[in-house]
């Protein structure tokens, strides 16, 4: 055989202590496959993590350090696709229904016997063998497909490569306007939206929940944001949220809002009850400086990653873990009518709304002489009560339910 050839064959990783299994095994198939061989699951495991070619794994179920059922849930949990998609084949010395269903339940795609002839096992193999490269050749295919698409038919969000020339189309129209004046269009935000505690979710209810969970996300992404806003998906349970035209205390009170709608959202699963709470790292081209795109999603990436190593459920920016009062703070400020009124129509009615008793409140002297020549009905009374109103009042008892 040419080395092309050997080259060409699938490489199986089999996972045994009993060297006398291995052998026979390796017998069977060094005709058709490329073979590793280990000899427990923790082997096993690191074999995986370091070795991109294997395609396959066959695994015993009693051994040290890590059986069988062990390193099959440590496959079927990993974050990496090419590890957590790998076809497994368990293999038992004998026929035990109870061993069988629950390797399947624990994602194991056959169960074969010791016993079990060289043809049928290559047979087996071959076949799914062939189930990897259809497998892979869709993803390649959807990948290049999403390269050219601005909306990821997976998600029905930005693609990456979108959300990156769409970045930079902005950050250009926003240095241009930087340098004839500086107001809102010449600022760009970025932020970062992490799962938190994802890795224990994907432990305690399986990665099909997590990706229900990861799915019920990214919708409600799609319904806050602006229409000007980009929103991508850059991990699994990572999303990135583009938004122009928007300085850091807006897109801090963006991510707060977000992160209470969050909170109430309870989502249920076979009458269990599942709650999450996200972390937000947002950057700003104003604050963190005009350079490129990636640098201001990475500096977004950075302050969420230190908002999950400080327990997670926070919104860091360039100063920290950013609270509501921070916000407030901001927006008892004087108000700009001028900038309230882009706002709205850029399509930014709630961040408005967020300062609607500091708008009432500047407008109020210009409403009361409005009212003192025209005598037209402004409901001046009521008016003055909400100015003096808390903007974040009744925001906190109602939560929504779903079922995922």
């Amino acid at each position: 055989m040419s080395e092309q050839a050997k080259e060409a064959r699938p490489k199986v990783l089999i996972v045994d202590d009993s060297r006398m299994v291995r052998a026979s095994i390796v017998r069977n198939l060094k005709d058709r496959f490329l073979v590793r061989e280990e000899t427990d699951g923790e082997a096993g495991w690191e074999a995986l993590v370091i070795d991109p070619e294997i395609q396959i794994v066959i695994t015993d179920i009693g051994m040290p350090r890590l059986d069988g059922y062990g390193l099959l849930e440590r496959i079927r949990g990993s974050r990496l696709t090419r590890v957590h998609d790998l076809p497994v084949v368990v293999i038992s010395g004998e026929e035990d229904d109870e061993s069988r269903e629950k390797a399947y339940k624990l994602g194991a795609n056959d169960f074969i016997t010791k016993g079990i002839g060289a043809t049928e096992l290559v047979a087996r193999l071959e076949s799914l063998s062939r189930l990897v490269q259809t497998s892979r050749e869709l993803e390649e295919s959807r990948a290049a497909l999403a390269a050219q698409s601005p909306v990821d038919p997976a998600t029905g969000l930005a693609t990456e490569a979108y959300l990156a020339w769409h970045a930079e189309q902005e950050l250009a129209l926003a240095k241009r306007h930087g340098g004839e004046v500086r107001d809102k269009l010449s600022e760009i935000s970025a932020m970062v939206i992490e799962i938190d505690h994802y890795e224990q979710l994907m432990e305690w209810h399986g990665p099909h929940v997590a990706q229900l969970v990861t799915r019920k996300l990214s919708k409600i992404l799609a319904t806050k944001v602006r229409k000007e806003d980009t929103v991508a998906q850059l991990a699994p349970d990572q999303f990135a949220v583009l938004s122009p035209s928007t300085d850091l205390v807006g897109c801090c009170a963006f991510a707060l809002r977000l992160q209470r709608a969050i909170e109430k959202v309870v989502m249920t699963y076979r009458d269990e009850r599942i709650r999450i709470s996200v972390t937000a790292g947002v950057a700003c081209s104003a604050v963190d400086g005009m350079q490129t795109v990636s640098h201001l999603i990475g500096m977004a990436v950075q302050r969420a990653q230190q908002g999950r190593e400080a327990g997670g459920n926070k919104v860091v920016a360039d100063q920290g873990e950013v609270g509501r009062d921070f916000v407030e703070k901001v927006f008892r400020q004087a108000v700009s009518i001028d900038h309230a009124l882009f706002q709205l129509k850029a399509g930014a009615a709630d961040e408005v709304g967020e300062r609607m008793p500091d708008v009432v409140a500047t407008l109020l002297p210009l409403l009361e002489l409005v009212e003192s020549r025209l005598n037209c009905g402004i409901p001046l009374e009521a008016l003055r009560k909400h100015a003096g109103e808390s903007a974040g009042q009744g925001d906190d008892t109602d939560y929504t339910r779903t079922s995922i």
